[in-house]
């Protein structure tokens, strides 16, 4: 058996009388799609930064690419790339700019314009990060993430607010990111976006991980409790509608 590339064991965190995280323990398998889900205030955030080394936990265990998190935080982040849903970026830079900008913090040289068409921003590379669309600062926020060329990429809520073309569109970006063997921890709340990208996924409820399986799993589980909706789902719904009747191209101007 292969080792995880993120393994966490009975991780706990409080704020004075708040346990935000209650023993939580998973592993993930490298090149997975791995989603955490859960309500406000469930404890994924706090598990997140954790892992990405900005918070330190109480007890338990947790690494990332073979590297504790507690001991050599610095070290992990070296190895992983986050993509925040909202990110703040010098004004005034170019797109390529920013990029460059990031590598330098990396010390590293980086090819900007092969980082741009990966996410397909090759075309604004000229243009000031500022004047970009929600969906396109999404995807600069991508490439950002990519530049040190990391393991393990973590994504929050990378489609929150986007219309349904932008948002099929980071769909298929985060199973090119896959396809290359980069390890993909997303946190969401759209489940149909769950549903779709991620091998598998934990629920996450009240600081503890009340299931966790692929979703297909899950939803099976479910109906093999005998649940049953009211109404029959029907089988395309009005985003499939606006989609066909729209195009699943992006509009930017």
């Amino acid at each position: 058996m292969t080792t995880p590339i993120i393994s966490v064991t009975d991780l706990r965190k409080r704020y004075g009388e708040i346990e935000a995280v209650r023993g939580i323990s998973f592993t993930v398998a490298e090149g997975e799609v791995f989603g955490l889900l859960g309500p406000n205030g469930a404890g994924k955030t706090t598990t997140v930064e954790i892992l990405e080394g900005l918070r330190n936990a109480d007890s338990g265990t947790a690494s990332v690419a073979g590297i504790d998190v507690a001991r050599d935080p610095t070290g992990v982040k070296r190895r992983i790339g986050v993509q925040l849903q909202a990110s703040a970026f010098p004004e005034h830079y170019t797109t390529k700019e920013v990029v460059e900008l990031f590598g330098i913090f990396y010390d590293r040289t980086v090819d900007a314009l092969a980082l741009l068409r990966q996410v397909d921003l090759a075309d604004r590379a000229s243009q000031r990060q500022e004047k970009l669309s929600g969906g396109q600062r999404q995807r600069l926020s991508i490439a950002v993430a990519l530049v040190n060329e990391p393991r393990v990429i973590f994504l929050d809520e990378p489609t929150t607010g986007l219309d349904p073309q932008a948002r099929r569109n980071l769909w298929a970006l985060v199973q090119s990111i896959r396809d290359r063997g980069i390890t993909v921890l997303l946190t969401t709340h759209y489940l149909d976006e769950a549903e779709v990208l991620c091998d598998r996924v934990a629920i996450i409820d009240e600081g503890r991980i009340v299931a966790l399986a692929p979703p297909r799993t899950l939803i099976a589980d479910l109906l093999g409790r005998g649940f049953t909706k009211p109404v029959l789902q029907q089988q395309a719904n009005l985003e499939d509608v606006f989609l066909d009747l729209t195009g699943h191209e992006l509009r930017e101007d």
